[in-house]
């Protein structure tokens, strides 16, 4: 299945307003991958760090590759975003929208579950409003988010916690990204990297 784009119209006059610029990324993170605080710390409130936190460190030298440069990191616990799913991802996509990136990753979650919910679910509200490309990146144990939400937004294949393949998922997840900011046809990615 090749995945549709919500508001091509609009999206194509990003791509051709950025030729030749840098790639802007925000990415998503809990409170584990953005450093703030452990499984214990699940009420983390939503907020915003203007560097790359996490993995996004890890990848520097894969965003170079497609020409993206990490803008900002949006963060927020697992239980932050459980006790209202609705408004938090409505907030954090109103962030995403202020911060006016290219795209926005969210994750890897790896096999959080609750980390991976909301990851796929504001890539996929995000990827909807049709202003911002989204993407998520999740382990194939989080069977529920990627049933839920594989058709609406492209979710990148990770490994679990402590798996193995890590750099090839954060290489696809640089990949996708481009792909999606550039307008190309994302269907051979979709089959080789994504859910």
């Amino acid at each position: 299945m090749s995945y549709a784009i919500a508001h091509p119209e609009i999206l194509k006059e990003t791509v051709a307003s950025r030729k030749g610029t840098t790639m802007k990324i925000v990415m998503l993170y809990d409170q584990i991958q953005s450093g703030l605080g452990a499984k214990d710390d699940r009420n983390l409130p939503l907020g915003i760090l203007k560097e790359p936190v996490g993995p996004a460190i890890m990848m520097e030298s894969l965003l170079k590759q497609v020409g993206g440069k990490v803008v900002a990191t949006l963060y927020c616990g697992w239980g932050t975003y459980g006790d209202n799913p609705d408004e938090v991802a409505r907030k954090l996509v109103a962030m995403c929208h202020k911060i006016n990136p290219d795209v926005v990753m969210c994750g890897p979650t790896f096999n959080y579950a609750e980390y991976a919910e909301m990851a796929c679910r504001v890539a996929s509200d995000i990827e909807a409003a049709g202003k911002i490309h989204a993407l998520a990146a999740v382990s194939q144990e989080n069977t529920d988010a990627i049933e839920r939400y594989k058709d609406k937004v492209l979710i990148v294949k990770t490994p679990k916690k402590g798996g193995t393949g890590l750099n090839e998922a954060l290489k696809n997840m640089c990949l996708v990204a481009k792909a999606l900011v550039d307008g190309e046809d994302t269907t051979q990615l979709k089959q080789e990297a994504c859910f």
